[in-house]
């Protein structure tokens, strides 16, 4: 084993995961039998790091959201069949959210279901989407409406992969941080509030406790409601908009949540009387995060309609009684849709 790899594990209620951190990509083949294990990753991740693909299975998707489709999983499964994978071959999603995504839902239907796990690549990954055992497929403008909650066997974190991460994801990734702050955990949100994108990123020390920090932050409230009848709720903080501008605009995800969030905070004054939302604005352009866009509020509304978390004609929206406590408000669908038009027009006249 790796002397700086260290391994903590999950228990979730019907099975337990295996997080190996500050480890590196070699491990990999420790921890499964290259000859009955199938890599999935996207073009950039193989093209940027080929060499460490040597002599494994793979499969190669084209890399985008706009990929994280039930096509490209009916493809990736025609794969498999190419491979002769049966019930004992494991799926090593090696990839960010989008190859996670889809490698879960893969293996939680393939054979009725194999065992997987991931190497996440990326810092919204690392911190957020290979984290809790959310798998699946977007549906046209819909986000993650098919898909299953079955958790990894394995998370292992190389960090060597952050040397080829583009701006943007990194940016990414911290709205994720950012959310995790918001509504769980005061001390860090201070902790992003004093540092910049620049400072952690030159700081490997610093950024890798973040990074573990946020793994134990989204562990933590999984374990307690994993099939999200209560408080995991809570990690949706932002995304309810979020993920209706990013499917309507050409948004990153971490740029539809930002956005998101400045949104749920303006709602959090407005209802539970939230103070200090300005110091979330701050934080999230210290990140190089958008704060205002100009957007369709009825075009918007339509498909925010469609959320998971709408239940009848209420809707489970994730709010702030202060800046690292989240707690889940519903709002009737009439009172949602006039706050989402009067914020819509606040944006267009700049204010």
């Amino acid at each position: 084993m790796i002397d700086s790899m260290r391994k903590i594990k999950q228990q979730f209620s019907n099975t337990s995961v295996d997080v190996y951190l500050d480890g590196t990509f070699n491990h990999l083949s420790k921890l499964v039998d290259k000859k009955n294990a199938v890599i999935i990753t996207d073009e950039n991740i193989f093209s940027l790091h080929r060499s460490k693909f040597r002599n494994w299975n793979v499969i190669t998707l084209k890399p985008g959201e706009a990929f994280k489709i039930q096509l490209t999983a009916d493809a990736i499964i025609e794969q498999l069949i190419g491979f002769e994978a049966d019930r004992s071959t494991t799926l090593i999603g090696v990839g960010g959210g989008v190859v996670t995504d889809l490698t879960g839902y893969v293996a939680s239907i393939y054979m009725r279901g194999i065992r997987f796990g991931f190497v996440p690549t990326s810092l919204l990954a690392m911190v957020d989407a290979s984290i809790g055992g959310k798998n699946g497929v977007d549906v046209g403008a819909y986000k993650n409406l098919v898909g299953s909650i079955r958790q990894p066997s394995f998370l292992l974190y190389d960090y060597s992969f952050l040397k080829t991460l583009p701006d943007i994801e990194w940016s990414n990734g911290f709205a994720e941080i950012i959310k995790h702050a918001c509504i769980l955990d005061h001390s860090s949100f201070k902790l992003l509030l004093n540092n910049s994108l620049q400072s952690i990123k030159k700081d490997k020390k610093l950024l890798t406790s973040i990074i573990e920090k946020n793994v134990l932050l989204k562990s933590s409230v999984v374990k307690k409601d994993e099939f999200e009848k209560g408080d995991r709720k809570l990690l949706n903080f932002g995304h309810t908009l979020g993920h209706a501008l990013e499917t309507q605009y050409e948004l990153t995800h971490g740029q539809a949540v930002a956005l998101g969030m400045v949104f749920a905070a303006w709602l959090s004054e407005q209802m539970l009387g939230l103070k200090k939302s300005v110091e979330i604005i701050q934080v999230l352009s210290q990140y190089k995060l958008p704060t205002i866009a100009s957007f369709d509020a009825e075009r918007v509304f339509n498909i925010l309609t469609m959320d998971k978390k709408r239940v009848s004609d209420k809707m489970n929206f994730v709010l702030l009684e202060k800046i690292g406590k989240g707690v889940i408000h519903p709002i009737k669908l009439d009172k949602l849709e006039k706050y989402v038009s009067t914020y819509s027009n606040l944006n267009k006249v700049g204010k």
